[in-house]
């Protein structure tokens, strides 16, 4: 992997730190109503204050246009002081007197929160006079937001090229979590990729097929390959018009060595609805009125048993229609067994993708799994093979 400083690498002790984080949580009546992020930055916020440094969180929250108080950062700071166990105090801006009023009454071990970086147009468009003067608050620049470092935005790449740069200790476990998967994987390597549309993941699938020795493909685009194949799917969910693509995506898969592993059955409904009348079906079997909605046990039983002889697993979307029982079978099941392979230290597992962190959760296995990314668009262009922006700048 390539070298990056870390927080072992720094001493902050009296040293004013800008912390790139992710406090972009979702919020429910003004209270958030899912503290993961929270929690994932608290180790380098922690080390940071431990030391005697002086932490200056920076971060964005919703997309606002211009300054609205519906996307301000300041009930996400107190949510933050209770988690962290010790105040948290507040800018209401980001650069500026009332930002540096604010980094000038510090003192070692301090928290301060900065308000949303979004405020400014100069974040999204990486304006060198707005990361100057985030720059003049700070004298050491962490980053600890994975989730934004596909954007090459002025709190996410700017200031790593203006200060000396440090990853955080989430962004350090995500970049060695990321490398054990794809980057220097320990073989036979499976990755599993699900959700709707194969669409939405065409750069993903191409980049797979030359990384991965199996590629097992769920959800409702294993429906696309299967129409592909010849075989009639019904009224599933289905891109017709990529069926060329699919055939091109399984060519280059057999030149790489690459196994596509397809369902061989699946739990097929008239309905898309919670617990329908539904049956299991060969896929070869499929009414002109049913659609599939999840992997049959067959389907789960193939899975399961590649995966006793693979050592590492790359998780991307589910299988079905997760969110309605009995559709989330398939996926639970396979996550289970992934769960009791990591547990047992056969298997290095990394699962990421918005949905694919729920059914991880639905299935009671996140803290089973090697690593669960919570970055969402950063995990998949990742995937993809895709360069982060946030990531290159860090490289020392």
């Amino acid at each position: 992997m390539t070298a990056f400083r870390t927080l072992d690498d720094l001493k902050p002790a009296g040293l004013k730190v800008l912390v790139r984080v992710d406090l972009n949580v979702p919020v429910e009546h003004g209270a958030v109503s899912d503290a993961t992020r929270l929690e994932r930055i608290l180790p380098t916020i922690r080390d940071i204050a431990s030391h005697g440094g002086k932490v200056i969180l920076l971060a964005h929250f919703g997309r606002p246009k211009g300054r609205e108080a519906k996307d301000s950062l300041k009930p996400i700071a107190a949510a933050l002081a209770s988690h962290l166990g010790q105040p948290v105090a507040f800018a209401d801006d980001c650069i500026g007197e009332a930002a540096a009023t604010a980094v000038a009454a510090m003192q070692p071990g301090d928290v301060l929160c900065l308000e949303n970086t979004r405020f400014h147009p100069g974040e999204e468009k990486n304006d060198p006079a707005f990361v100057a003067a985030l720059a003049a608050l700070g004298e050491v620049y962490v980053n600890d937001a994975f989730s934004a470092a596909h954007r090459a935005h002025a709190s996410t790449e700017g200031l790593a090229h203006v200060l000396p740069a440090y990853a955080g200790r989430t962004m350090q476990a995500e970049l060695e979590a990321l490398d054990k998967a794809l980057g220097r994987p320990v073989r036979p390597v499976m990755a599993i990729v699900g959700g709707a549309k194969v669409s939405t993941k065409l750069d993903l699938l191409g980049n797979l097929v030359s990384k991965v020795d199996m590629l097992v493909i769920g959800g409702g685009m294993a429906n696309t390959f299967l129409a592909a194949r010849g075989l009639s799917v019904g009224t599933s969910l289905c891109e017709h018009d990529l069926v060329a693509t699919a055939r091109e995506i399984e060519a280059k898969a057999a030149a790489a060595g690459c196994t596509i592993l397809l369902p061989v059955d699946a739990l097929a409904a008239k309905a898309f609805k919670a617990n329908p009348g539904h049956r299991v079906a060969d896929v070869s079997d499929i009414g002109a009125d049913e659609m599939i909605l999840d992997a049959g046990p067959k389907s789960v039983e193939a899975v399961i048993a590649r995966l006793q002889s693979t050592r590492t697993l790359v998780w991307n979307g589910p299988f079905g229609a997760f969110e309605l029982e009995p559709f989330d079978t398939a996926t639970v099941a396979v996550a289970k067994a992934a769960a009791a392979l990591t547990r047992a230290g056969k298997l290095v597992s990394v699962a990421g993708g918005g949905d694919t962190v729920s059914a991880m959760n639905h299935a009671g296995v996140a803290d089973d799994m090697s690593y669960i990314s919570t970055a969402g668009g950063a995990f998949l262009e990742w995937m993809e093979g895709k360069p982060l922006p946030g990531v290159e700048a860090l490289k020392a």
